[in-house]
């Protein structure tokens, strides 16, 4: 979020976006929302793991899906594009409920987890993100908009989202991918 090389020419980012995201006296803020959103998934994880209609048979979210697809004589369906409706269709028609069931009760809680700790912070709030999104797409508002903005805020702070946590340890020891250097011989 530096800056853009643009035509010859540098293009900075505004002094209170640097500040916002990049400076680690802002790692305050980003710690009360990481803990907050954390919680939040948390909570909603382990109300969905304590439940075998999630974890068991997934009969919840085929549930949650099939009411979705259905599309009312009168009114609004709850799935606006119809290309998202098949995908869930399609998802019910080859029973994935069985598997992603757990799969969304056991990813909140470590998307929680994760979040609360400040462990790979960014990637945490990436598939939290993700998951609001796919609520929001198959009708259910709630506090997924909420969450879906705290989630965006935390991916673009991913370098100081994390400072006070896990990630002041492991970034520096892990480092990224795109700081990773080949070490290849030169040609003779």
């Amino acid at each position: 979020m530096a800056s853009i090389l643009q035509r010859g020419r540098v293009i900075q980012d505004p002094n209170f976006v640097r500040t916002l995201f990049n400076d680690t006296r802002m790692a305050w803020l980003w710690l009360v929302v990481r803990i907050w959103l954390g919680y939040e998934w948390l909570e909603a994880g382990l109300h969905k793991v304590e439940s075998p209609a999630w974890t068991q048979t997934g009969d919840a979210i085929k549930g949650f899906w099939t009411g979705a697809v259905a599309i009312p004589e009168g009114g609004r369906a709850p799935i606006t594009f119809d290309w998202y409706r098949s995908f869930i269709q399609f998802l019910l028609d080859s029973e994935s409920h069985a598997w992603f069931g757990p799969l969304v009760a056991y990813g909140e809680v470590l998307i929680g987890i994760a979040l609360i700790l400040g462990a790979f912070t960014g990637i945490a709030a990436f598939f939290g993100g993700l998951m609001n999104w796919n609520f929001m797409m198959a009708g259910s508002a709630s506090s997924n908009p909420l969450l879906f903005v705290a989630s965006l805020g935390l991916v673009m702070a991913w370098k100081i989202a994390g400072y006070i946590g896990l990630d002041y340890f492991l970034l520096p020891l892990i480092g990224t991918p795109w700081g990773w250097v080949s070490e290849r011989k030169p040609k003779s």
